[in-house]
Parts: structure tokens; C-alpha cells; sequence
């Protein structure tokens, strides 16, 4: 299942969101500042953020909470892996995108 929502958030047009992961027991994601949730499955989370592409593993992940006009998403599930994708992760970042967008 492979979904995208833009958040609205554009740091461009004024006052730059600020961008924050909470994780609660490895159960729990809060994550604001979120500029649109590219791909998600119970797998695997891309999210676009104010600091870079954010991708989120785990098992059994659900999207808990969706707010677009603040620009906040929460998660559930096990979490297993948090990474930055940008352009100091260069060939991780490179691959990872290769494999998604086939």
C-alpha cells in the first residue's frame, strides 16, 4: 500500500516548521515538521521532513495520527531502523531510491 500526502508545510512561504522525532518504547513515532509522506507500507515509512528524507523500518507499522495542516505524523509498530536519506548518505541514498522507485 503505497500512499502520498502533502502536508502543506513549505518553510519557503514563511516561518520554517520545526522538525522533531519522538520515540516512545521503540512502539511510539511522533515526528512534526513533516513536508509529505512519499511511500508506506507495515514495513517501510519515507517521509519528506524539514531536514531530508526520512525513511522509518519496522514491523507491523501503522500511521497512527496525520495531521496536515501542522504537519505532524505519528507511528506504530516495532521499530527497527530511523535513517536520514540526503546528500551525505550519497550511494545509501541513491540505492534506496533505485529500489523504490522502480
Amino acid at each position: 500500500m503505497s500512499q502520498y500526502y502533502d502536508t502543506g508545510q513549505n518553510p519557503s512561504k514563511g516561518g520554517s516548521v520545526e522538525h522533531d522525532v519522538v520515540m516512545r518504547g521503540r512502539r511510539l513515532l511522533d515526528i512534526t515538521g513533516v513536508r509529505q509522506v512519499e511511500s508506506f507500507d507495515n514495513e517501510e515509512f519515507l517521509l519528506e521532513t524539514n531536514m531530508g528524507f526520512l525513511a522509518i523500518k519496522g514491523q507491523n507499522l501503522q500511521m497512527k495520527n496525520l495531521d496536515v495542516d501542522k504537519g505532524i505524523v505519528s507511528i506504530k509498530g516495532k521499530i527497527f531502523d530511523l535513517v536520514y536519506l540526503d546528500e551525505h548518505s550519497g550511494e545509501k541514498a541513491k540505492g534506496f531510491f533505485s529500489k523504490l522507485f522502480k
